[in-house]
């Protein structure tokens, strides 16, 4: 391994065998270009769009749009603008959101199960707990934090 290599990251299997990470062993995940390309765009595009000025820029076209209508007459094709505009990018922004949600949501599991596998005292079962518990079981789950949680603050109520 060369200076400015940076050492294997070891990954939890749902096992809870060791492995190294792909990524430390030099390789890219194997992902097809397409999905790449698709998730640099999709992180990009929701970085954008989450700013306050793509608000901004939405609300200056609205505003447009009706100031437009008395030049259109309202005709139906001026309203047809606004509903296909609209239609268009929410069906879109739909996929988009949703691969960077999913993204983040992988990477913050990961990050949660890599401190739960190291810590002594915690309960491995739960490493899986989105996958192999049922609702039920998590609201018993999150009862009983809750409750650790009470009593470690000495019943005085206060959140975090």
């Amino acid at each position: 391994m060369s200076s400015h290599q940076k050492p294997p990251t070891l990954l939890i299997a749902k096992n809870g065998a060791h492995k190294a990470s792909p990524h430390s062993e030099g390789q890219q995940n194997g992902s097809h270009p397409l999905t790449k390309i698709f998730r640099r765009f999709a992180q990009k595009t929701a970085k954008i769009v989450g700013s306050p000025w793509s608000f901004v820029l939405a609300c200056t076209f609205v505003v447009l749009w009706f100031l437009s209508g008395p030049f259109f007459l309202y005709s139906p094709t001026w309203q047809l603008v606004i509903n296909t505009a609209t239609t268009i990018v929410t069906f879109l922004m739909v996929f988009l959101l949703q691969n960077t949600q999913n993204r983040d949501t992988k990477a913050l599991h990961l990050k949660l199960d890599e401190l739960i596998y190291i810590h002594k005292q915690a309960r491995n079962h739960l490493l899986d707990a989105e996958e192999l518990l049922d609702d039920e079981e998590m609201e018993r789950e999150n009862k009983e934090f809750r409750e650790k949680r009470q009593r470690s603050l000495g019943n005085s109520g206060n959140a975090f």
